[in-house]
């Protein structure tokens, strides 16, 4: 079987490489021919074909991405993975991200990253689990704000007609800071719009100033006003201030027909229950990996990227398929080199990965193999030096 792999720049391709990609999810919401124009990035979607027929797929945005610090990062945003049911385990998928990834650092960016489907595949392609997020239930009938919660700003409802420009205008102009955050590019409204058509916008802020937004719908329900237990569903949930997450917060909890809500994916670490009087009216049912990232050029993300203050850590760094990666990095607060020097840590450039935003521990990779120690107590320093405020989230599906 000969594979053969190209960029796919033909309109007529990209729709039907939106077609593979959904084949190949099995279960995901279709969507028609006619309005997959606008959902790839010119020049950045790979196809596969095996005696002229395409049969697998990958693509990718233009992004950015926060590090710890606050530093954007050139990100490439990898989507849309898939390849036919009938060419499955065949190498497809591998040729593709090989090829993907030597395009991504040909073309200057420091990082990728993607959300995986399957937690089994892309390991081996240098990503590793570098955040996490959470699902939390809240029992509408008991979730009673503390007195001491401060009052927030305004929130309106957006009219249909502003329910995509507004949020993409925030999420655009806000200060969105926290670590693991991406750009959201245009693609990735469209797509949303198409999946997400029906539901409800809430903006916090004054108008022209909003500084936050949530985006939820009605459970899937034959009878959901009369079922014993309506529930609201959030897609979104961006609050770039105390405030607008306060104010959000209070929002979803102000309609009385409502029973409970669902955040779909919210920080591990949310601080949603110390606003509540009974903090178990509001439960984490599930903590899932969410950021699978890929250090592209591992020299320019270590030096983009803050430290604690600490003894240096030298850290040698193997990366079988983008080898100009492979060496030995001397990381300390005030900055990076690379070193010729005996190292503290070895690591592969996917468990490097897991760890550079902090959401993963140094010593746990130690202990499952993962990271070598050739200096004792190396792991432990790697997680002071390492170490960030807040767990790594996103908040940002693709």
């Amino acid at each position: 079987m000969t594979v053969e792999i190209d960029i796919l720049t033909d309109a007529a391709d990209a729709r039907a490489a939106q077609q593979v990609f959904r084949t190949a999810m099995v279960g995901g919401p279709p969507i028609p021919a006619e309005a997959a124009d606008g959902l790839n990035e010119p020049g950045r979607t790979l196809g596969a074909r095996v005696d002229g027929e395409l049969v697998g797929t990958v693509n990718s945005y233009t992004s950015w991405l926060i590090a710890p610090g606050g530093a954007r990062l050139p990100h490439a945003a990898v989507t849309h993975v898939g390849v036919l049911p009938t060419h499955a385990r065949q190498g497809i998928a591998g040729a593709l991200l090989r090829r993907q990834l030597i395009g991504i650092a040909a073309g200057g960016e420091i990082v990728a990253s993607l959300r995986a489907t399957q937690g089994g595949i892309y390991e081996r392609f240098g990503y590793g689990v570098a955040g996490s997020s959470a699902r939390c239930e809240i029992d509408v009938h008991r979730a009673r704000f503390r007195e001491t919660v401060p009052v927030a700003g305004p929130v309106r409802l957006l009219a249909p007609a502003e329910r995509w420009e507004v949020p993409a205008k925030i999420y655009a102009t806000a200060q969105v800071t926290w670590t693991a955050a991406i750009d959201r590019p245009s693609y990735w409204w469209r797509l949303q719009e198409l999946l997400r058509a029906q539901g409800h916008v809430a903006v916090h802020g004054e108008p022209g100033a909003e500084d936050g937004f949530v985006r939820y719908r009605p459970a899937d329900s034959p009878d959901w006003v009369r079922g014993p237990r309506r529930t609201v569903v959030v897609d979104d949930f961006v609050a770039t201030t105390p405030a607008a997450f306060i104010g959000l917060v209070r929002h979803l909890l102000s309609a009385d027909i409502v029973d409970a809500v669902v955040l779909s994916a919210i920080s591990p670490d949310t601080p949603l229950r110390q606003l509540l009087v009974d903090e178990r009216a509001a439960r984490i049912t599930e903590v899932h990996d969410e950021t699978w990232l890929r250090l592209v050029d591992v020299e320019a993300a270590l030096a983009r990227r803050t430290y604690r203050p600490g003894r240096p850590l030298v850290v040698a760094v193997t990366d079988s398929l983008l080898p100009a990666n492979t060496g030995t990095y001397r990381i300390e607060d005030g900055g990076v080199t690379r070193v010729e020097e005996p190292a503290d840590l070895v690591t592969d450039v996917a468990a490097l990965a897991s760890a550079y935003l902090g959401g993963t521990r140094w010593r746990h990779l130690a202990l499952a193999g993962r990271v070598t120690e050739l200096r004792p107590g190396a792991a432990a320093a790697a997680d002071a030096l390492f170490e960030v405020d807040e767990h790594p989230f996103s908040g940002t599906y693709f």
